[in-house]
């Protein structure tokens, strides 16, 4: 059991101004008590459209929770959540803060054994899996973690009527849940008024990038001070209509899906799958709209390779009125004036911003945010000349995502806005971001050593080198932890080179080596999509993404990003020599996390014979690349990789 959220009095003294009734469970109840018929969540499935107003989402709740009460689960015990977006996964989360017990997501992708690792550092006995899939890899997770006692499925393709031991359907528990609640009329009263502010909402995850991820207790608290401060500063408005398809297991899901919904009564709505996503985007339409910059750069790529395509009246149309509109955002940019007239950019918005928009299911967004790492400057300009005022916001798991945030009017690649109203934030004497109020943690779970380094006298230490510009505009720079030297003494921090290494389309991920070294170099992941499609353009033949990766015409395309990129950093920072790795990194691999961070420890381990190789000038490298196959197991291959300069790097 997790008792620290029960120290209530720790927490009435770090944040008086809470109030006891104000909860996610309160205001759910109320949305249902007023808006009983409004639309709170809608859900693909087979095509159709399936709705759930607020009544039919508390009354999911209360079944869900009198359901898994009657399975044992009490105050502080913490449940597995696992699975894609599905209606009945936010209900159950729900259902298990009105028991005041903790749902704890994990990444529907994680492998056995992290699971089996957060079970038992979580003491968990309840599962609550999505489907077959998930299930398996649960029941595989007992064998070396015994101590998980029930798994609860959503879809029953597969187990309905074969469940082994341990192991029971949402409709069962929400079945029993509803015999009780019909027994006890005040059962769903009494469910929805357990919970306190002070009570952990939910439990998430550090990305673990240099070790085990630490466990992060938001609470009730934590998660409406987030919102109602970007609510008050414009970033959410009352009824958004909302796509849930990032990660549940992200902070930004719980919430934008389940804070902000809840709070401001959205419409939440979920694609049937992830595959189907870019499409249910169309029909969703959603107003306010979040996505990494990797996923803007790949819708991006998406019209640039359609366009390619393309010939004809259309080809000519968006050739003409898109870099007009491009040139007029980057004059924007440089504070210069904007040269493109009035009715040009109406001809285009009926030609070709608008279509373009809808076609892409961003019609009715009108607040477009992007973050989690640097996006590039043309995918940025992109974007708001399609008539998207896309902005930058930075935020983290320890403060609920939700920190700072560009205005409007703020039109910058390097900063990342402003606070938002009941945040405030400074930058200490080693250039480290500190921020404090009530959406910020109030400790790591079981681990008093993180939680003293993280919150000094109420500030959290961010981890993030920056500074403020005189506008009060922050600039992120990167880890603090990641600011290096070369052999020569020179600082830098990889990050900074690595993001705008993949401002490139053609650059999917990279890995900047240089601590201790005589020269930076780079370790490339191509993006197989865009430089498939220049190399259908220009000729280059290829069956897989390891022989495209290798191509010396792609090398050479590679090698004048990398120069673009050298062109603009200091001196003496320049990458040098690179390799176009056979294969994308892979979080399979332990090479990255489930969000795509680097792990720094994992990438010099694996190809540190590549790095060598790179630093002793060698033309190539004969390299045993390891490869891990679907069902888990892992083999070798032999592989030959080009090993080259970059022409003028200082």
């Amino acid at each position: 059991m997790l008792h620290e959220p029960f120290d209530t009095g720790a927490s009435r003294a770090l944040h008086p101004n809470w109030q006891d009734g104000d909860h996610l469970l309160a205001i759910l109840a109320r949305n249902a008590a007023q808006h009983p018929d409004e639309i709170a969540m809608r859900e693909r499935d087979r095509g159709i459209w399936h709705e759930y107003s607020w009544a039919d989402y508390l009354k999911a709740v209360t079944e869900f929770a009198a359901g898994l009460e009657s399975r044992g689960i009490a105050p502080g015990d913490v449940v597995l959540v696992i699975g894609e977006n599905r209606p009945n996964l936010y209900f159950a989360m729900l259902g298990i803060c009105a028991l005041r017990a903790i749902p704890s997501p994990a990444y529907s992708d994680a492998l056995t054994e992290e699971l089996a690792a957060q079970m038992a550092r979580e003491n968990i006995r309840v599962a609550i899996a999505e489907d077959q899939e998930q299930v398996d890899k649960l029941r595989e997770a007992q064998a070396s973690y015994p101590g998980l006692s029930l798994i609860i499925y959503d879809d029953p393709r597969g187990l309905k009527g074969r469940e082994p031991d341990g192991v029971a359907g949402i409709d069962d528990i929400r079945a029993a849940g509803a015999a009780r609640l019909a027994a006890d009329p005040a059962l769903a009263g009494d469910l929805i008024a357990r919970p306190s502010i002070h009570d952990v909402a939910v439990l998430m995850h550090s990305s673990g990038t240099t070790g085990a991820p630490k466990e992060i207790p938001l609470k009730h608290g934590h998660v409406l001070s987030g919102v109602r401060n970007a609510a008050a500063a414009g970033y959410f408005r009352q009824g958004e209509v909302h796509m849930a398809y990032l990660p549940m297991a992200w902070v930004g899901d719980f919430i934008f899906s389940i804070g902000a919904a809840i709070e401001l009564r959205f419409s939440v709505n979920i694609p049937e799958d992830q595959e189907t996503a870019a499409h249910d985007l169309r029909e969703i339409a959603p107003t306010l709209y979040f996505s990494s910059p990797r996923a803007w750069s790949a819708m991006l790529t998406r019209v640039q390779v359609g366009m390619a395509e393309t010939g004809g009246l259309k080809r000519r149309l968006y050739d003409y009125f898109m870099p007009r509109a491009m040139a007029a955002e980057r004059a924007k940019l440089d504070g210069q004036p904007v040269r493109m007239g009035a009715l040009t950019r109406r001809l285009g918005e009926i030609l070709v911003y608008g279509p373009l928009r809808d076609r892409l299911g961003l019609a009715r967004v009108e607040r477009a945010y992007t973050a989690g790492e640097a996006i590039g400057e043309d995918v940025f300009l992109w974007f708001r000349a399609l008539g998207l005022n896309l902005r930058q916001f930075y935020g983290q798991t320890e403060n609920c995502a939700l920190a700072v945030a560009q205005k409007p009017e703020d039109i910058s690649l390097t900063t990342v806005g402003r606070p938002f109203p009941g945040v405030e934030m400074k930058i200490d004497e080693h250039g480290e971001i500190l921020l404090r109020g009530d959406n910020i943690f109030d400790g790591y779970f079981q681990n008093p050593k993180s939680t003293a380094e993280a919150l000094v006298d109420g500030w959290l230490h961010t981890g993030d080198a920056g500074q403020v510009e005189p506008d009060g505009q922050l600039v992120v720079l990167g880890r603090v932890s990641e600011v290096v030297e070369k052999a020569d003494g020179t600082r830098f921090i990889a990050t900074y080179i690595e993001n705008r290494l993949k401002f490139s389309p053609h650059i999917k991920d990279a890995a900047v080596i240089g601590k201790g070294r005589d020269i930076l170099t780079a370790i490339i992941c191509i993006d197989f999509q865009a430089v498939g499609q220049w190399a259908q353009e220009n000729g280059v033949a290829y069956t897989s993404y390891a022989e495209l990766s290798q191509q010396p015409a792609v090398y050479d395309l590679i090698a004048r990003e990398i120069a673009e990129v050298n062109a603009h950093l200091p001196h003496g920072l320049s990458v040098a020599r690179f390799v176009n790795l056979h294969k994308e990194f892979d979080p399979d691999d332990g090479e990255v996390t489930r969000t795509r961070k680097l792990k720094r420890n994992v990438i010099d381990d694996r190809y540190g014979p590549i790095i060598q190789a790179m630093n002793d000038g060698a033309s190539q490298i004969d390299f045993k690349a390891r490869i891990t196959y679907e069902n888990g197991q892992t083999g070798s291959l032999d592989r030959v990789l080009r090993l080259a300069d970059v022409q003028g790097a200082a």
